[in-house]
């Protein structure tokens, strides 16, 4: 029987957050703090690796630090899955796609998570595709009646179809697959870890996850997985052309779960901001003591000694994009989101091609920061788009162009 509470998540009240920059924000890069990053290539020995022992033993290190001060473990315990597809119509988009929407049920049918995929007609399959969580609900991201719904959210549907462009990735020949993040781990500001997916993993007495253990990032990495493992399934996808994207604290999460699941084929942060793709010890912007107050339940609990102390960090954003090497990788940042901090997003991409080049891949290790709208594609992407803290449609553009260079689709 299925836990109500995750047949109630459609109905809890949506809580507006206005912010308010605090007032220790730093806009001014003259005062940015001198700063030394940690080497990727420098192990916990003390020691300089190669190619070799990056990737048997150094990547792993890096990931575990990452795990320990940043985001938090994953469980490695692996829940049983049922998948049920719950509607599918081959002729959605006026005939452009074929739309499905599949309920994959978790640990006995205690815990339910709702895929809606769309997938384009008239090209050769299987299809690459793009994989990302969505913040309102899977209704929010295209003008589809047919789309499933919980009651009183009508009124959303298409709210949030600008930052998806479903019939822009069918014209290109790229499927699309999304769930609600609110169905993995509730993003309601006074989360507890009671009504997501934690508590399917707590040992007995169990009520929070420990200091090292993941938190919300973590959870929503893992759910972004668990559709990937469901794609896997479907002969209309090529699951091994699959890209990972996300927006804002979304950002956040396709990096982690890009680090730590390298089945997925690409990887794209937009406006990830900190704690996603800009380097902590710039301090500029949004900083770690920022977060904890709101949304300290993103990161593992052991993140928040680290507030006011980044350069303490025994890791920084460049390694995180590190471990998705030699992958191609996107960064994009806008102009009117300096909270985000463009420049910080950007260094941290730059930084991480000293690991790229173990893998002799291009990357933007020898490159400066380009201007608005005139982005770079090497195996590592950059593009500062004009405009304010969102994902456009020409985000987009540049996501599909990327990746056709490398996920080929037809």
């Amino acid at each position: 029987m299925l836990r109500i509470r995750h047949l109630l998540l459609c109905l809890l009240p949506v809580f507006v957050v206005v912010a308010k920059e605090p007032a220790d924000t730093n806009y001014d890069e003259a005062k940015v703090p001198a700063y030394e990053l940690p080497d990727a290539l420098i192990d916990l020995a003390g020691n300089e690796v190669g190619r070799d022992e990056w990737v048997a033993m150094r990547r792993g290190e890096v990931q575990r630090l990452f795990e320990e001060s940043v985001y938090g473990k994953t469980p490695s315990q692996k829940l049983s899955v049922r998948y049920e597809l719950i509607e599918r119509d081959p002729l959605a988009l006026g005939g452009r796609a074929t739309r499905k929407q599949v309920a994959a049920f978790f640990g006995e049918d205690e815990y339910r998570i709702d895929i809606l995929l769309y997938i384009p007609n008239g090209v050769k399959k299987p299809v690459a595709g793009f994989v990302g969580l969505n913040f309102g609900g899977n209704h929010t991201v295209y003008s589809d009646s047919e789309i499933i719904l919980g009651r009183g959210q009508e009124k959303d549907r298409n709210a949030k179809a600008s930052r998806w462009q479903v019939e822009m990735l069918m014209d290109h020949g790229f499927a699309l697959a999304t769930v609600h993040r609110d169905q993995i781990d509730p993003d309601n500001y006074r989360n507890d870890f009671s009504d997501g997916i934690h508590p399917l993993f707590y040992q007995e007495g169990q009520t929070k996850p420990k200091p090292t253990e993941w938190g919300s990032i973590g959870a929503w990495a893992w759910g972004l997985s668990r559709v990937l493992d469901y794609m896997q399934t479907d002969d209309q996808i090529d699951a091994s052309r699959i890209a990972v994207i996300g927006h804002s604290r979304l950002g956040k999460t396709a990096l982690w779960a890009g680090a730590q699941d390298t089945r997925f084929a690409m990887v794209i942060s937009n406006n990830s901001g900190c704690g996603g793709a800009a380097l902590y010890r710039r301090c500029y912007g949004e900083r770690i003591h920022h977060m904890l107050k709101p949304v300290g339940y993103w990161f593992c609990t052991n993140h928040h000694q680290y507030q006011h102390q980044e350069q303490e960090l025994p890791v920084d954003q460049h390694m995180l994009m590190s471990l998705v090497a030699p992958r191609p990788l996107y960064v994009a940042s806008a102009t009117g989101d300096r909270w985000a901090d463009p420049k910080g997003e950007f260094l941290a991409a730059k930084y991480a091609a000293s690991v790229y080049d173990l893998f002799e891949k291009p990357s933007l290790g020898k490159l400066e920061m380009p201007d608005a709208n005139q982005p770079i594609h090497t195996t590592i992407g950059y593009h500062l788009r004009e405009g304010k803290h969102d994902l456009t449609a020409y985000d987009w553009e540049q996501y599909l162009r990327f990746a056709k260079g490398f996920l080929k689709s037809e």
